[in-house]
């Protein structure tokens, strides 16, 4: 006897409670949100790419901007507050740490999604 298992883009789960996963915004689901701002919230929202990529966006100009400060440093010392230097390298590396413990959690998480067991 063969059995054919469907493929999972073929598989539709029905969505009982709107707490569950699916299609509905967050916005609509959380307790206390209004549903007159779905609309305004619906424009608003983004794709999970696109926060990505203002995430790396938003960490490169820091670091450029650590550059910038240092650079500045270097050439008119008396322009820059030697704080403003240290607190700018704090906040690249700060973002830049955060970015790769980001990306090790989706990589682990991929593999875990991906691993059959």
């Amino acid at each position: 006897m063969n059995v054919t298992m469907p493929s999972l883009s073929s598989v539709e789960m029905i969505r009982t409670n709107p707490a569950h996963a699916g299609t509905a915004r967050l916005s609509s689901i959380l307790p206390g949100s209004q549903n007159t701002d779905s609309i305004q919230n619906e424009k608003n929202m983004g794709t999970f790419e696109s926060y990505l990529v203002n995430a790396v966006s938003s960490m490169n100009s820091q670091q450029l901007d650590v550059g910038r400060v240092q650079e500045k440093l270097i050439t008119d010392p008396d322009s820059v507050d030697i704080h403003d230097v240290t607190t700018a390298m704090a906040k690249a590396q700060m973002s830049l740490s955060l970015a790769q413990t980001v990306i090790d959690r989706l990589v682990t998480g991929w593999n875990e999604l991906s691993t059959n067991r």
